[in-house]
């Protein structure tokens, strides 16, 4: 697992946070949504922070991890993801996939609260605005991903991760088979200390940052 020597301090608990293990009490898990809420606001300023000049180079970086990661694509469904909020911009690589011999596809909202779908995408195709006004592919076959890019607004030492708060991935990969390999996708400063992980929560494979790998701590 990577260190940032420049980042090695995790954001502070609010209050009595750090007292809280995680259960399924629901008082105590209306003091995490509260959290969550508030922490999901400050690491979307971080994430926003990342200067103009070091976008491209942190993306390209980013890619390089996952080549290394996946190694050799050829055959393979990769799920990756339309940026939004100011994610790590990855169309590039995944514009890449095709000539590597991969299929890369997008995950889509069919109903709110449902699973995520993933249809088949590739540059030029024709989209249309889906949840959130993210673009999704119009008319792609819809496939079963091998590995699957999520993009992360915070992370902690186990991978968990803390998204956007809709809930999505969780639902997908809680009933998702075969089980793909689940790959985090974020900036190094977005690590913190923990999200207080709950029963539904899902922890990813691996973490992949700007600065490296980052695998769940108790492996």
């Amino acid at each position: 697992m990577t260190t940032d020597p420049e980042n090695d301090e995790y954001a502070s608990p609010p209050c009595l946070m750090h007292e809280l293990a995680p259960s399924t009490d629901e008082r105590q898990w209306a003091d995490v949504r509260r959290w969550r809420k508030a922490e999901r606001e400050r690491l979307l300023g971080l994430r926003r922070s990342v200067e103009p000049e070091n976008k491209d180079r942190y993306a390209e970086c980013i890619g390089r991890e996952l080549d290394r990661l996946i190694g050799n694509v050829a055959g393979r469904i990769i799920s990756g993801y339309w940026p939004i909020k100011a994610e790590p911009n990855l169309m590039p690589w995944m514009e890449g996939l095709e000539a590597r011999e991969a299929v890369c596809c997008l995950p889509v909202v069919a109903q709110p609260n449902t699973p995520l779908v993933f249809k088949q995408w590739r540059r030029g195709m024709k989209m249309t605005p889906g949840i959130w006004n993210i673009p999704t592919p119009a008319e792609g076959a819809v496939a079963v991903p091998d590995v699957v890019l999520a993009p992360v607004l915070g992370f902690d030492d186990a991978c968990y991760r803390l998204g956007n708060g809709g809930g999505y991935f969780d639902r997908t990969l809680a009933v998702l088979q075969p089980r793909p390999l689940v790959i985090g996708v974020g900036y190094e400063r977005l690590r913190i200390r923990t999200i207080y992980p709950q029963p539904h929560d899902i922890p990813m494979n691996v973490i992949v940052t700007e600065k490296g790998l980052h695998q769940p701590a108790f492996c």
